[in-house]
């Protein structure tokens, strides 16, 4: 499971994975050894690297926060595959948006070049997955401030192939 989550406006990529009982847990593209019980509802205790972390989760109408200690951050957590999540992040047009691959597959082809510029809507890599070709579009008007696909590669769920300013 792939995850973008906003804390206190700042963006990590949460990747978990199940693998013999316990959980892979990679944070901006870094392992981190997380051991978490439920210890009652809407609380977490977490052992992250060796350290202690009780978590408590405090959810109103509109906003998700989450408490450590005696210290309150504010939540936002989408799945990169939802049509909802994907959705909510369009019309934002301020500051570089990534372009990240819906599903696992293979780099087909790279349809412009790093600094050219896009319109919103227009393809710029081409995934193949599952023998079905998906192009992968600008999400706004700009730049191609990087290209980090290449062709024949092989890229995981949630992995960035290109970043547009």
């Amino acid at each position: 499971m792939v995850y973008d989550v906003m804390v206190d406006g700042k963006s990590h990529r949460l990747e978990l994975e199940k693998a013999d009982g316990a959980w892979k847990c990679r944070l901006d593209g870094q392992e981190i050894h997380v051991d978490a019980v439920m210890t009652r509802r809407d609380v977490l205790s977490l052992l992250v690297d060796g350290g202690s972390y009780e978590i408590k989760r405090e959810q109103t109408a509109t906003d998700l926060h989450l408490w450590v200690g005696n210290t309150r951050f504010g939540v936002e957590l989408r799945d990169p595959r939802s049509l909802r999540s994907r959705k909510d992040g369009a019309g934002d047009e301020k500051g570089p948006k990534k372009l990240v691959a819906p599903m696992p597959g293979r780099i087909v082809r790279v349809l412009v070049m790093e600094k050219s510029a896009v319109e919103a809507g227009q393809g710029v890599v081409v995934v193949e997955a599952m023998k079905m070709q998906n192009e992968i579009k600008s999400p706004k008007k700009g730049f191609v401030q990087k290209i980090l696909a290449s062709p024949g590669a092989n890229v995981n769920a949630g992995d960035v192939l290109a970043i547009v300013e």
